[in-house]
């Protein structure tokens, strides 16, 4: 096919092998739109692809997968659970945080997640972007064709990586994954639905990173 770089980051070539041939197309007519006529929409365009490019394939060492973007003004950044510090802390990120404070023992000050995508944590949601107040807007219209790609691509990569999924829905995602390579991470949403029904006490953290130096590479600082 044609040189594919919806992402614009080094993610593009792999995807491109594994994607439709017209589906650039697609998703840059999705977007030309829903930005055109859904205002507004979550989060800004220039971030749509901020994981990929915050998170090159070769040095993603472990994947959070999330849903879709926080649908609320000035939350979204484009990296699944983060949002900017000064924000209200959105529950299932205040649970996230609680349980790093659990599993750790160490209080991560900052609920922006930047600093774990620049050491390798691909904050990954399945559907980018959504319309405002209107959760799982874009549900099922495009996103999930990449982003599957986006799974199954990290998967075949022969360096090791942690996948955590939380809640039935990232789950599903298990059958991309080629666990006799990396370790998935599977327990209850942080949501305050689920949070104690497995998620608290799941030591996600301190489990991906005994699997990471297992594997001979660096671990994650989760609480920089």
């Amino acid at each position: 096919m044609a040189t594919f770089h919806l992402t614009d980051s080094t993610w593009d070539q792999g995807l491109g092998q594994l994607l439709p041939d017209n589906y650039e197309e697609r998703a840059t007519a999705f977007l030309n739109r829903i930005y055109n006529e859904e205002t507004p929409t979550y989060p800004a365009r220039q971030r749509v692809f901020y994981a990929y490019q915050e998170t090159p394939l070769e040095k993603t060492k472990v994947i959070i997968l999330g849903q879709d973007p926080y649908h609320q003004p000035g939350q979204a950044q484009g990296l699944s659970f983060s949002v900017p510090d000064g924000m209200k802390t959105p529950p299932s990120l205040r649970n996230i945080l609680k349980e790093l404070d659990d599993d750790l023992g160490a209080v991560r000050l900052h609920q922006d997640l930047t600093p774990w995508a620049k050491q390798g944590v691909l904050l990954l949601n399945a559907v980018l972007t959504v319309k405002d107040s209107q959760a799982n807007a874009h549900q099922g219209q495009i996103w999930e064709t990449l982003t599957d790609a986006t799974i199954q691509l990290a998967s075949d990569d022969p360096s090791p990586k942690v996948f955590i999924l939380w809640g039935s829905f990232a789950q599903k995602k298990a059958k991309l994954i080629d666990t006799s390579r990396h370790c998935i991470i599977q327990s209850a949403h942080p949501s305050p639905l689920s949070a104690y029904r497995g998620f608290f006490g799941s030591k996600p953290f301190s489990r991906a990173n005994d699997f990471l130096k297992k594997s001979l590479l660096s671990p994650i600082n989760w609480l920089e």
